[in-house]
C-alpha cells in the first residue's frame, strides 16, 4: 500500500539529483522542455475539456433542433449549447435569414444563409484550433532541444576527460550519462505532444464534418418554410 508513494518520492529524489549535478546548458535545456511541457499540457487538458464539451453540447443541440416547430424558437435557446460549434452554425445562417425576412419584397436567397453558416463554421472550428499549432511546435522542437543538451553535454565531458588526462569509462560514462537526460526529456516532452496533436485535430475534423451536415439540416428546414405562409414564418 505504501510502496507506491515511496517509489514515487525515490524517483522525484533521483531526477532532481540528476538535474542539479548538471551544467549550466544543460540545466538552461531542462527548464526550456519543461516550459515547452507544461504550456502543452496546459494545452492538452483545456482543448480535451472544451471538445468533450462541444461533443455532448453539439448532440443535445441537434437533438433539440429537430423536436423545434420554428427556426426562432431554437434562436431563443441556443445560448444554453454555447460550447457547441453547431450554435455559431445556426446563428450565422439564422442571421441571414432574418436580414431577409425584414424585406418582404425580395424572394429568399438560399445561397446567401449557407454562406452564412459557411462563415458561422470557419469561425467555430479557428476557434477550437487556437493554440492547437503550439503541440505540433512542440512534438517537432523539443526533441531537437533535448538533443542540442546531449551534444553539448558529450562534448563537454570529453573536453574534461582530455584535460583530466584518463581515458577511462569510468571518468567519461557519468558526464555522458547527464547529456543523454536532456534528451529523454526532449522524448518525455515531445511524444504527449504529438499524440494528442493528432487525437485533438481528429476531433476538430469530426465536429467541422458534423457542423456541414447540420449546415445542410437547416437549409432543409428553411426550404421547407418556403412552403408556408410569409406570415406565418414570420410569426
Amino acid at each position: 500500500m505504501h510502496l507506491l508513494p515511496y517509489s514515487a518520492v525515490l524517483i522525484g529524489g533521483e531526477i532532481l539529483d540528476l538535474f542539479t549535478s548538471t551544467g549550466a546548458v544543460a540545466k538552461f535545456v531542462l527548464l526550456t522542455l519543461l516550459a515547452f511541457s507544461l504550456i502543452s499540457w496546459a494545452i492538452i487538458l483545456t482543448k480535451w475539456s472544451l471538445l468533450r464539451r462541444a461533443r455532448v453540447q453539439s448532440g443535445r443541440f441537434v437533438r433539440a433542433f429537430r423536436k423545434a416547430q420554428r427556426l426562432q424558437d431554437i434562436a431563443a435557446v441556443a445560448e444554453q449549447f454555447r460550447p457547441s460549434p453547431l450554435v455559431g452554425v445556426f446563428e450565422g445562417g439564422f442571421q441571414e435569414f432574418k436580414r431577409q425576412l425584414a424585406s418582404p419584397a425580395a424572394a429568399l436567397r438560399i445561397n446567401a444563409v449557407q454562406r452564412g453558416m459557411q462563415i458561422g463554421a470557419s469561425e467555430e472550428i479557428t476557434r477550437l484550433e487556437r493554440n492547437v499549432p503550439w503541440l505540433a511546435i512542440t512534438a517537432a522542437v523539443t526533441p531537437f532541444i533535448g538533443l542540442f543538451g546531449t551534444v553539448w553535454g558529450i562534448i563537454d565531458a570529453f573536453h574534461g576527460l582530455g584535460t583530466a588526462g584518463g581515458a577511462t569509462l569510468r571518468a567519461v560514462a557519468p558526464g555522458i550519462s547527464e547529456a543523454l537526460i536532456t534528451t529523454a526529456a526532449g522524448l518525455a516532452a515531445a511524444i504527449p505532444a504529438v499524440i494528442a496533436y493528432n487525437l485533438i485535430g481528429n476531433s476538430i475534423r469530426e465536429l467541422a464534418a458534423r457542423s456541414d451536415d447540420f449546415n445542410l439540416e437547416v437549409l432543409n428546414a428553411i426550404e421547407s418554410m418556403q412552403a408556408q405562409p410569409a406570415a406565418e414564418v414570420r410569426r
